[in-house]
């Protein structure tokens, strides 16, 4: 670690602690030359591997914009987007994996997004999952109904409209 100060390539660690609820360490520092001290951060890095093979940073900001497309005219707020954010990178981190393929951050995504809101589940799942007709949107909907029933209860009963 270079010493910012007098650039002196080596310094010595002083004081190490865990910060940012465990998601970094931050650690004090002590160049041996000016005897200057200074604070560095280490924080674990996601990469992104796309489909081409390109790699890139893991970045919460275009989960949450990607997320607040589907939301778009629905009752979400800011600060759900950005818990949403946080809970993907959160089960991203706890794979373990310094990689992450960028169709398990599709993944990760569409859980929690299914939970806030529904119907932005949908309009990202469409996109995510490539949905090509109105009976893909049926099938996921027909799934998201026979999640929300409760156990042991029957359907309602068809309506006209819906027997035809």
């Amino acid at each position: 670690m270079h010493c910012p100060y007098c650039r002196h390539t080596d310094s010595r660690v002083v004081d190490s602690r865990v910060a940012e609820d465990g998601g970094a360490i931050r650690r004090r520092r002590q160049c041996p030359v000016c005897e200057k001290r200074f604070t560095t951060v280490e924080q674990m890095q996601l990469t992104v591997v796309k489909r081409s093979g390109a790699t890139e940073p893991f970045s919460r900001e275009k989960v949450v914009n990607g997320v607040s497309k589907a939301c778009k005219g629905r009752p979400v707020g800011v600060d759900a987007l950005s818990r949403l954010g946080q809970q993907v990178e959160d089960a991203l981190k706890a794979s373990g994996s310094p990689e992450v393929p960028a169709h398990e951050v599709g993944l990760a995504i569409l859980g929690p997004l299914r939970e806030l809101d529904e119907v932005a589940y949908l309009r990202f799942a469409s996109v995510y999952r490539q949905f090509e007709s109105a009976d893909d949107f049926e099938t996921e909907i027909a799934l998201l109904r026979a999640e929300n029933e409760p156990e042991g209860t029957e359907p309602p009963p068809l309506t006209p409209t819906q027997q035809t």
